[in-house]
């Protein structure tokens, strides 16, 4: 039979399981908050990096978290953007700034729907040498596959980062941008 009233008797049993289950829910939870995303300029630690990356480890910078800012943050989605480094080359959006922030933003809202997923898209999700596609928020056809050092390929572009978390969102940082020919005509550097 049981007794009514068997923790009153016994607070030191109640207590340990108490205890134990508030170190079990600490425990999961900071398990799921470890790849966040960098802010600035923090080491990047933990996070599958390309061998000569050449940005330091800034992480998504300036005008990725522009980009990333423009999704829910409360819904799954993923993100291949570019690096700081691929804003500017394929752009000639600099740290400078443009002398247009319209024109940025407009750019960057375009990036954004090339190069977002409306499902949480991991590297271990994408098989070495197949190849899967999605279609991105905008409806361009986004090819992923997986090269043999673990790094994704979206339509022809290596990634630099993979599997950034910011909330629900998946990041990868992609060494180019995604985007169709008619836009990147459009943006393409005076210089080239």
């Amino acid at each position: 039979m049981k007794r009514r009233g068997h923790f009153n008797k016994d607070p030191i049993k109640f207590l340990c399981i108490v205890v134990s289950i508030a170190c079990t829910f600490v425990l999961c939870f900071s398990v799921l908050k470890l790849h966040e995303i960098p802010q600035g300029n923090e080491n990047v630690i933990g996070l599958k990096l390309k061998k000569n990356l050449k940005d330091g480890g800034r992480g998504v910078g300036k005008f990725g978290e522009i980009v990333i800012g423009m999704l829910p943050q409360d819904l799954g989605f993923t993100l291949f953007l570019p690096s700081e480094k691929a804003f500017e080359r394929d752009l000639g959006l600099g740290e400078k700034g443009n002398e247009n922030e319209n024109d940025t933003y407009a750019i960057l809202t375009r990036v954004l729907g090339f190069s977002a997923v409306p499902r949480r898209i991991y590297a271990d999700d994408v098989q070495v040498g197949k190849e899967i596609d999605y279609d991105s928020i905008s409806g361009y056809t986004l090819y992923i596959s997986k090269d043999s050092d673990g790094l994704l390929i979206v339509n022809r572009i290596a990634s630099e980062m993979v599997d950034l978390r910011r909330g629900k969102i998946v990041v990868h940082v992609m060494d180019g941008v995604i985007m169709d020919p008619e836009f990147e005509q459009s943006v393409r550097p005076d210089d080239d």
